[in-house]
């Protein structure tokens, strides 16, 4: 959480740095909103553990239908293929791995205890039956942050700074309509 925290006001004091301004967000429009407000909900929302696998890809299927209505803001795209990356891993194996050095690396040595009693539902400790761990949270991110992130984590954060940015530097001129959406007003229109 610190780490999103951290993103977003270093996006919004680069957006300043670029001549933007906050009141671009009043103009600015996302498509299908909700989806990402239930898709963050799910991954936040205490469930069994039985269930933590299921909810977890649910709201990534979620979070990925949001990315893919909003193609045409800024940075979109990355956080789009982010999402699919971290979905990539997580339905495989059942959760995100999490590698044992890059625990230790951010300073989360205490959490390995947690992880090896199996105490983590939507996340485990890697092993070798894991497939796809070069994009799991392998990336140690130290102090202040203590966090560990996946290559997905840090394209998603990446397009989340880059759409905080443009949309400061004026949302007017994002059209956030998906292509497909913006194809059929466009042929409605012409067949009338």
């Amino acid at each position: 959480m610190i780490l999103l925290i951290g993103v977003v006001l270093v996006s919004i004091g680069l957006g300043y740095l670029v001549g933007g301004r906050l009141s671009g967000f009043e103009r600015f429009r996302l498509r299908w909103w909700f989806l990402a407000f239930v898709g963050l909900a799910l991954q936040l929302a205490p469930v069994p553990a039985d269930l933590a696998t299921e909810f977890l890809i649910g709201s990534y299927v979620l979070l990925l239908l949001f990315a893919a209505a909003n193609l045409r803001a800024p940075g979109v795209w990355l956080i789009l293929i982010g999402l699919a990356l971290n979905l990539a891993v997580i339905a495989p194996n059942g959760g995100m791995p999490v590698s044992r050095s890059a625990l230790v690396e951010s300073g989360q040595a205490s959490t390995l205890a947690e992880l090896e009693n199996g105490a983590g539902t939507k996340h485990h400790l890697e092993t070798a039956d894991d497939v796809l761990t070069p994009f799991a949270d392998v990336i140690a991110i130290g102090s202040p942050v203590n966090q560990v992130a996946s290559v997905g984590d840090v394209l998603v954060y990446a397009g989340l700074l880059w759409l905080i940015v443009g949309v400061m530097r004026g949302a007017r001129r994002v059209d956030p309509a998906p292509p497909w959406v913006a194809y059929q007003g466009r042929h409605r229109a012409s067949a009338s």
